[in-house]
């Protein structure tokens, strides 16, 4: 070969590698730019639930936060500190045998870590209290089987039907199919209101005529949402009171006719709480998971109490997996638990 052939064909092969090298630097750089995309839109996203969150929670923050804070801009710990601290805790709906608990912590805490002065105390109560919700922060995961089964279950007047649309329209945005069962078939508004809200989604609602018989309901919709391949079928159950038993051996045979067809369903039995019944849901949640083991719980109206503290009893006494929260009206916020924000959302920041 010539040398004017070689300084050619070597002028060709630098230009090809130069071109490879700008190519692949310019994917690079493609690549790291959408990663910083996602990474930004997370964090917006994220921050924005947070926002949402601690507004919803305001109402508590400043029942619980504001009192909180004012007895511990005192300059000593003694007996007073935590009689106060008591009363509040109680007047906040934590419970008197969660509060208890979470005081003789910190005298203890006092005599072994020497905790000296009310600041020290404050971020002690703040940990103790985050580590009660820690346990109970399990997200609920969808698993393989086709279709998986969610029961839902509650007391009158806590947003059951409404928490049902939203999760159904939290899932299909995540890429599922997912059908309704409107077994309440005591109240027309509920069979109504799933159709209705069901169609403008255009998610499936299984329904018969008021007054049928709910595990009837139940059994159709699931024969349905086998035979149709859908991934999550979510059962829509009548309000009930908890001390009801006929009513809750009805939920029982709901159960059972479920197993008829597919003996690992229900996957999940979730329990809707008013955040604003107080201590009373601590009964409910008792009479509940006795009759049917409740694997899950949603926590709705938290943006309409002040005594949002109900939510540490229930994690205290319980341990059932909270699985989403209530912060507002729209089908976005139900959103999944997350135990630092919520104990951020109430407390002051105290430098």
């Amino acid at each position: 070969m010539s040398n004017d052939k070689k300084n050619k064909f070597f002028s060709w092969i630098n230009s090809k590698l130069i071109k490879t090298k700008k190519e692949n630097f310019d994917v690079s750089r493609i690549k790291k730019k959408i990663e910083t995309d996602n990474i930004l839109k997370k964090n917006s996203i994220q921050s924005n639930f947070f926002f949402k969150l601690r507004e919803s929670l305001k109402k508590t923050k400043i029942f619980f936060g504001d009192r909180i804070d004012r007895i511990f801009s005192i300059k000593r710990i003694d007996k007073n500190l935590f009689q106060e601290l008591e009363d509040i805790m109680i007047l906040s709906d934590i419970g008197i045998n969660t509060t208890e608990k979470i005081i003789q912590e910190l005298i203890k805490d006092i005599d072994y870590q020497a905790l000296k002065d009310p600041k020290s105390v404050y971020f002690a109560l703040k940990e103790k209290m985050r580590l009660i919700l820690k346990k109970v922060q399990v997200p609920l995961l969808i698993s393989k089987q086709t279709p998986f089964v969610i029961l839902v279950v509650g007391v009158n007047g806590t947003g059951k039907t409404t928490t049902i649309l939203k999760l159904a329209k939290k899932y299909k945005l995540d890429g599922k199919s997912v059908m309704l069962s409107a077994s309440d078939t005591f109240r027309a508004a509920a069979i109504e209101q799933l159709q209705i809200l069901g169609k403008i989604d255009k998610i499936p609602v299984i329904a018969q005529k008021l007054g049928s018989d709910p595990a009837a309901v139940t059994f159709d919709a699931l024969k349905s949402a086998i035979s149709k391949k859908i991934d999550i079928l979510i059962i829509d159950t009548a309000g009930r009171l908890h001390n009801k038993q006929h009513l809750l051996e009805e939920l029982k045979k709901i159960i059972r006719v479920i197993k008829k067809l597919n003996l690992s369903a229900p996957h999940e039995v979730i329990l809707v709480i008013d955040a604003c019944n107080g201590q009373n849901t601590i009964k409910q949640t008792e009479m509940f998971h006795k009759a049917i083991n409740l694997t899950g719980l949603i926590i709705t109206k938290l943006d309409g109490t002040a005594k949002g503290g109900v939510i540490f009893a229930l994690a205290d006494q319980f341990s059932i997996p909270i699985r989403y929260i209530g912060i507002g009206e729209k089908s976005t916020d139900l959103i999944d638990f997350n135990s630092n924000d919520f104990v951020d959302s109430i407390f002051h920041k105290i430098k």
